[in-house]
C-alpha cells in the first residue's frame, strides 16, 4: 500500500472522535505519525491514539482548548517535544450553534463568541503557532462548510461568518507562506452524521436535504480523503483554494 506521508508529523485539532478521528485514521494509513488534540473527551482520544498505533506509526494526544487561543503555542511545542517536527497541521476542532436568527431575544450570546472563539481565532492562532515551525512544503488544511458560502436556510448567521472568516485568512495565510511552499486550503464539508448534527440524519426538512446536488450526508471518509489528498505531495502546486465536499451544496 502506497505511503505518502511516511515521515511526516501531522496534527489534527479535535481528534478525538467524529471527523477528526477519521482525518488523523487516514493520514495514518498513509504513513504520517500523529498528534491530536482533545479538550474534554480523554477516553476517546485515548481509543483512537491506540488505533492509530496499531497502523505502525507514533500518535499521542494533547489536551489543548481550541477556544482559547493561547493553546496553540503550547500545543504546537508538545508536537515537536514528543514527536520531533510538524509537517502537516489540520484545523478540525469546531462547533455549531444554529436555528435561531440573530433577532431572537433568546440567542446565547455568550455562546456564540465561544463559537467564534473555537471556530475563528483559535484556528488563527494555530496557523499562526504552525507557521513559526513548518518546514518548507508543509502543509495547513482547516475544515470549513458549505455554509461559509451559501446561506440556504436561517438561523446560521454566526457559524456561516466563523466559517466564512477561516477561508479568508486561509487565503491571505497562502500568500505569506507561498515562498516557503507551505501550502493553505480549505475543505468545506457538507453534512455528515458526526456529533455535531446530533442525530439529524433522516429527521431533516425537506429542503435543506433538497438544497443539495446529491441528497445524502457526506460519508467521514469522503471529506478526510479530500484533506489526505491536500496534505499529500500531489498537492504542492494548490494553495488558497477552497475544495468543497458537500454534494453540491453550493454548486
Amino acid at each position: 500500500m502506497s505511503r505518502k506521508l511516511a515521515g511526516k508529523v501531522a496534527l489534527v485539532t479535535g481528534g478525538s472522535r467524529g471527523l477528526g478521528a477519521a482525518t488523523a485514521a487516514a493520514l495514518a494509513d498513509q504513513g504520517a505519525d500523529i498528534a491530536i488534540s482533545y479538550v474534554a473527551s480523554g477516553e476517546k482520544a485515548l481509543a483512537v491514539i491506540e488505533s492509530i498505533k496499531a497502523k505502525g506509526v507514533r500518535a499521542i494526544a494533547i489536551k489543548a482548548d481550541q477556544g482559547d487561543p493561547a493553546a496553540a503555542e503550547p500545543m504546537v511545542r508538545e508536537v515537536l517535544s514528543k514527536l520531533g517536527k510538524l509537517d502537516i497541521l489540520v484545523n478540525n476542532a469546531a462547533v455549531a450553534l444554529q436555528g435561531k436568527t440573530i433577532d431572537d431575544p433568546a440567542i446565547d450570546n455568550a455562546a456564540m463568541d465561544r463559537q467564534w472563539a473555537i471556530n475563528t481565532f483559535g484556528v488563527i492562532a494555530n496557523i499562526r503557532a504552525a507557521a513559526k515551525v513548518l518546514p518548507e512544503g508543509g502543509r495547513i488544511i482547516s475544515i470549513g462548510s458549505g455554509l461559509g458560502t451559501r446561506i440556504a436556510f436561517p438561523g446560521t448567521a454566526d457559524y456561516a461568518a466563523t466559517k466564512a472568516a477561516v477561508v479568508g485568512y486561509s487565503k491571505g495565510a497562502a500568500r505569506d507562506l507561498g515562498g516557503r511552499n507551505i501550502t493553505v486550503n480549505v475543505v468545506q464539508a457538507g453534512m455528515m452524521d458526526t456529533d455535531m448534527a446530533a442525530g439529524s440524519k433522516g429527521k431533516l426538512p425537506p429542503i435543506i436535504m433538497e438544497s443539495h446536488a446529491i441528497h445524502r450526508f457526506a460519508e467521514l471518509s469522503e471529506v478526510a480523503a479530500a484533506v489526505v489528498f491536500l496534505a499529500g505531495p500531489d498537492a504542492g502546486f494548490i494553495t488558497g483554494s477552497v475544495i468543497d465536499v458537500n454534494g453540491g451544496f453550493t454548486a
